[in-house]
């Protein structure tokens, strides 16, 4: 009798089964996240990018059981494409190698001056790049990806490709802050899908960009030009760099470039090794 009393509840109150299911998965209240982080938006959106990730690109990763699990922690990562799709295959590698937690990659401020860009991206976890905002983040222990080429690093043109640029010195200073490990990222694949020929530069400052990409394909054809090409992707996570736990302030600004330095060439020699390791670019 009493079984078929909570039988006939849950019928009469599909919404509440949700709800507690929710609550039982969430482990306690859910907490807005401060930064505008939607984590059933994510999960609605994540499909698309795996299907990028498995059938487009095809990427190969490895390396994942590198990245801590827990407490903060930074991942820097070479960028290229033109456009940032390298932080969401990243993003899918982790999900695949079933990293508990999202990495909250920091993106450009231009991103705030394109129209639906920057809500897509605060839904799906990321942050407008700031000293700030990093610091809030790993304060929480999240896991925190940068990109320490910046700008730099997106807008390489093909004849540059896979040649780092100056690492920010940020990522350290913040490492050096919290005692966070730095996990290198090497991502090969990305320069290919849209080779950049030049950057247009005027027309990039019409639309709040800092260039418009001039490719083989863009502006020639078309909105068509924007789709990417289908090149081969391989990730590599390398073994996390963990820095003397010594206050940023008390080391010179010439120890701090050294140490930015340090991590750009192990990230390089990465990318490097991947490229040695392709047979072609498809």
């Amino acid at each position: 009798m009493v079984e078929g009393k909570r039988k006939v509840a849950a019928a009469a109150s599909p919404r509440l089964v949700r709800r507690r299911t929710s609550a039982a998965r969430a482990r306690g209240p859910v907490v807005a996240d401060e930064f505008g982080f939607d984590p059933e938006f994510r999960a609605r959106v994540l499909p698309l990018f795996r299907l990028l990730y498995e059938k487009y690109w095809r990427v190969e990763s490895r390396g994942a059981r590198n990245v801590p699990r827990n407490g903060p922690v930074i991942l820097a990562a070479n960028h290229s494409g033109a456009l940032p799709f390298d932080a969401t295959m990243i993003a899918c590698a982790l999900e695949e190698a079933r990293c508990a937690r999202p990495a909250r990659f920091l993106y450009d401020r231009f991103v705030e001056n394109l129209p639906w860009v920057p809500d897509f991206y605060r839904k799906a976890g990321g942050v407008i790049a700031s000293r700030e905002n990093a610091a809030r983040l790993l304060a929480k222990g999240e896991l925190v990806g940068f990109f320490p080429e910046g700008v730099s690093g997106l807008s390489k043109l093909y004849s540059e490709r896979y040649v780092l640029q100056p690492f920010s010195s940020g990522c350290v200073r913040l490492a050096l802050r919290f005692g966070a490990p730095i996990v290198p990222v090497a991502v090969v694949g990305a320069e290919e899908i849209y080779p950049l020929l030049g950057r247009w530069k005027a027309i990039g400052e019409l639309i709040g960009a800092p260039y418009l990409p001039i490719t083989p394909f863009f502006p020639l054809l078309g909105p068509l030009g924007l789709i990417p090409l289908p090149s081969k992707w391989r990730i590599r996570f390398g073994k996390p760099i963990v820095l003397d736990q010594t206050p940023a302030d008390r080391l010179g600004g010439a120890v701090i470039r050294a140490l930015a330095e340090q991590v750009r060439r192990r990230v390089q020699s990465m990318v490097r090794g991947l490229l040695e390791e392709r047979d072609s670019v498809f």
